[in-house]
Parts: C-alpha cells; structure tokens; sequence
C-alpha cells in the first residue's frame, strides 16, 4: 500500500469513526447524541488508529465515563478496533458548541436550551429563559441545580410549570 492508499484509507475509516461515535447518546438526557451536545471534540486517525476526543460539559460530569464506554463499543460494533477515546479538558466545553438540533431536541424533551452565546449571564437573571411548554419568557429560576448538575431548575410565571434549564458554560 502506498502512503497515497494509507492516507485515503484514513480519511474512510475517520468518516465511518465520526459516524459511529455520533450515534452516542448522553445518558443524563438521551435525546441528545454527543455530536448535538458538543461533547464529540474530534476524530482523528493515524495510520490506521481511531481516537476520538471527548470534552466534559463540566470537569466533574459523571456521564462521561458512560460515555466513553459507549463511544468504544459503537467503534467496535462500526468493525473498528484500533482504538482509543481520550477526555480533553481544554479549551472547556461551552454552550456555543451546541447544534440548533440539540436545542431543538432539547426544546421538545422539555428542557429551555441555552441561546448561542450567552455564556453565564442567565444564571445571574440577566438572560430571558422561554418556558419550553408554552413559550412564555416570564420565567424565573428556583433553584441552581435541576434534574442532573447540568441543569437548573426553572419556573414560568406563565403555566405555572416548573422546568429544567440546560445551565450555560
């Protein structure tokens, strides 16, 4: 095989990798896969060996040990086996990273996704949160953490329903 063959056969076994480590769901909230989430960082491979780059939505996330598992079990059920999945911690994940299919996802699953670019500023009162049942933007937080450490919990004015709020990073 040539280094021409080598080179082409990589940029294959990247795309078919990409494709199966997108399938990985978040286990704290399994609407989103990690491509929607950000969390997939990068594929990248070398003569033949597969390593994906993982980023934590927070240092202490307890999925991503899950998360790994999955990634490497979705490789090898994609007939890769040269493998490895590595944990980046920098640059740190952020919202921003988010597809507007995940916010979408997350819209639909009942959770107020973050706005792009908003960084920490709703967690201060200074961003508008949308109610994800009814729409209504008179919400307000009631607590920092919701349903997993990611979240907060929210309430709107509105419907008087109460909801978690995907917290920005």
């Amino acid at each position: 095989m040539t280094q021409l063959d080598n080179g082409l056969g990589d940029e294959v076994l990247r795309r078919k990798a990409i494709e199966a480590a997108s399938t990985v769901v978040d286990p704290e909230i399994p609407v989103l896969t990690i491509a929607d989430l950000g969390v997939l960082r990068d594929v990248t491979v070398q003569g033949g060996h597969v390593r994906v780059d993982i980023t934590p939505t927070y240092s202490g996330c307890p999925a991503m040990n899950m998360i790994a598992v999955e990634i490497d079990l979705a490789l090898s059920r994609a007939g890769i086996e040269d493998k490895e999945v590595r944990t980046v911690l920098a640059p740190a994940w952020t919202t921003d990273w988010m597809t507007e299919e995940g916010r979408r996802k997350l819209r639909e699953y009942g959770v107020a996704p973050p706005q792009p670019g908003t960084g920490r500023r709703a967690l201060f009162g200074q961003d508008v949160v949308a109610c994800p049942q009814c729409g209504s933007t008179q919400t307000h937080q009631l607590a920092e953490f919701g349903s997993t450490s990611c979240k907060a919990l929210w309430r709107c004015e509105s419907c008087r329903e109460p909801f978690d709020y995907f917290k920005c990073h």
